[in-house]
């Protein structure tokens, strides 16, 4: 996407199909993007948090982004996560995705070391310069960063041309807000704020964000595209109701027995499980060091999807 573009609707953050030797599985992962598209999603999302970017080598990114970009074929923007620990690294990173031909970037600020927000500013500076006209999205996931995201810097940012918006995963809908009206306040009509909420996208709407990229979306992306329309057509009450039956369905990311495994290898675990239920992908596996879910776990998701009226 250029810069001018603005980012809106829905964008699923995809996960990374396994084969079970895990290596990536190019023909599953074709699949689930047709999933994404007959579902009408407004773009996709490859190589974060939910397609476990962090853990796949550089070589298994970079058949992430082709096969990506190559499905796609141009009828929706292709955004790639470019996350890394330092600014050397994620540059590394946008220079491979800027050769696969994906229409924007997302990147975290710095992690592992602790940073000042005048070294994360100079983080994503530095990005844009290596980005050109692609645009640079800000991912602010302090859960896993170990850093928020101040408002204040993201809109000068917008300001300033380096980011053209947000995917805000922080949890806080207070700072969402506050992101929102900063951006009323400074007049930056195509800065995007997304939320990663899966679970309060209605609300969230309601007071301007521009979208969401839910995790979730890979499992029922066609119930995120009627509660997002639902919602900007002004249908509060179907947009309430799709909401809630995708609240409930959310719930399978509790089928996995937490004592055994950490959020991540649940919840990723979840939505893989959730695309094998369905035949979109043939494997369930989830990357290294993850734990994998169980037969039983598995089966647990089934009356989850079914109740959901997912088949």
């Amino acid at each position: 996407m250029t810069a001018s573009a603005h980012l809106t609707g829905v964008v699923p953050p995809l996960v990374t199909p396994l084969t079970p030797e895990y290596d990536v599985d190019t023909a599953s992962l074709a699949r689930l993007i047709q999933h994404q598209l007959s579902g009408g999603v407004d773009g996709v999302f490859v190589l974060g948090t939910s397609g476990e970017g962090t853990f796949l080598t550089d070589e298994q990114r970079q058949v992430v982004l082709e096969t990506t970009v190559a499905e796609v074929a141009g009828q929706v923007p292709v955004l790639a996560g470019v996350i890394d620990t330092s600014t050397n690294r994620v540059a590394a990173h946008v220079s491979a995705a800027l050769k696969a031909g994906v229409d924007g970037l997302v990147a975290t600020a710095p992690f592992y070391a602790a940073t000042h927000p005048a070294e994360i500013e100079r983080h994503f500076v530095r990005l844009k310069s290596f980005a050109g006209d692609t645009s640079l999205y800000a991912y602010d996931i302090p859960s896993r960063v170990g850093t928020k995201l101040p408002a204040a810097l993201m809109t000068a940012l917008g300001e300033q041309g380096v980011i053209a918006g947000v995917k805000d995963s922080s949890g806080q809908d207070a700072s969402l807000r506050e992101l929102v009206i900063s951006r009323r306040e400074k007049q930056l009509e195509n800065f995007a704020i997304m939320t990663g909420s899966e679970v309060t996208v209605d609300s969230a709407l309601a007071f301007g964000v521009d979208g969401v990229v839910p995790g979730l979306g890979n499992v029922d992306p066609a119930g995120y595209v009627r509660l997002f329309k639902a919602a900007v057509s002004g249908d509060v009450a179907a947009a309430r109701d799709e909401q809630d039956r995708l609240f409930r369905l959310f719930e399978i990311i509790n089928a996995p027995d937490r004592s055994r495994m950490g959020a991540s290898s649940a919840a990723l675990g979840a939505f893989k499980a959730g695309l094998f239920l369905l035949g979109v992908i043939d494997c369930p596996l989830t990357a290294y060091p993850c734990i994998p879910l169980s037969d039983t776990e598995i089966a647990a998701i089934r009356p989850l999807l079914d109740r959901a009226g997912l088949h």
